[in-house]
């Protein structure tokens, strides 16, 4: 069973949803408007959050966004009527999980949130050390020689990847999907995962004697203290 909290402001949808939860034998609590969407998310601790951007009192984006800054990993699908690419994009550079626009077929947002609790509970470590990087999947965050890195959301997402596939290429393929959920944009993405890159690399190597992050040409990217032949 997980306790997910339903952030929506619309009574039915909010009440269809709640029920559909509890009858897959889910626990389900309501906020009506994002400040008290902020508040119990803060104060409780939930498998999943389902969350309506458009919240009075409080946006739901940012109840996203605080929810990130204060290193909260609980997976988040967003359930909007906003439907604009650069609403999706928004929502999912802020930290989302999943994206859904309204109308939604309710077995959809069920799947969707089976998917999510799925990844919630694998068996990833909270942290992962290389050589003398650490970093903190839950509160997000990493360290090398313990000096806390300035990271943004992205460039955490995408150190994260290659601290999972330690040791092992992760392409720019991966990339995409994982860290970027392949949302077309008008910039390459190859570009775009490049600057990452180079930003990650001015963070994590530049100030000590020895680079983890290397560009194994023509695969990806490798991260460890030698890179693979």
């Amino acid at each position: 069973m997980a306790h997910i909290l339903v952030a929506e402001d619309e009574s039915k949808i909010a009440l269809s949803l709640a029920k559909a939860l509890e009858a897959e034998g889910h626990l389900a609590s309501v906020a009506a408007d994002g400040r008290q969407a902020w508040q119990l998310l803060s104060e409780g601790e939930f498998d999943l959050v389902i969350l309506d951007l458009g919240l009075p009192e409080m946006d739901g984006i940012d109840v996203l966004r605080q929810a990130r800054a204060s290193g909260q990993a609980t997976p988040i699908l967003i359930l909007t009527a906003r439907d604009a690419l650069e609403d999706r994009v928004a929502g999912l550079d802020a930290g989302a999980d999943d994206y859904l626009v309204k109308p939604f077929a309710l077995a959809e947002v069920l799947a969707r949130v089976r998917a999510l609790l799925r990844r919630g509970s694998s068996d990833l470590p909270r942290r992962i050390s290389v050589e003398d990087l650490t970093i903190d999947l839950l509160q997000r965050r990493a360290w090398r020689s313990d000096d806390l890195l300035d990271l943004t959301t992205k460039e955490f997402e995408v150190l994260a990847l290659l601290a999972q596939n330690a040791g092992k290429p992760v392409t720019r393929e991966m990339l995409g999907k994982v860290v970027w959920n392949n949302i077309p944009r008008v910039t390459s993405l190859n570009n775009v995962i490049d600057v990452h890159i180079a930003r990650l690399r001015r963070k994590v190597d530049d100030p000590f004697a020895i680079p983890l992050i290397h560009t194994k040409r023509g695969v990806g990217f490798v991260l460890g203290a030698t890179p693979e032949p």
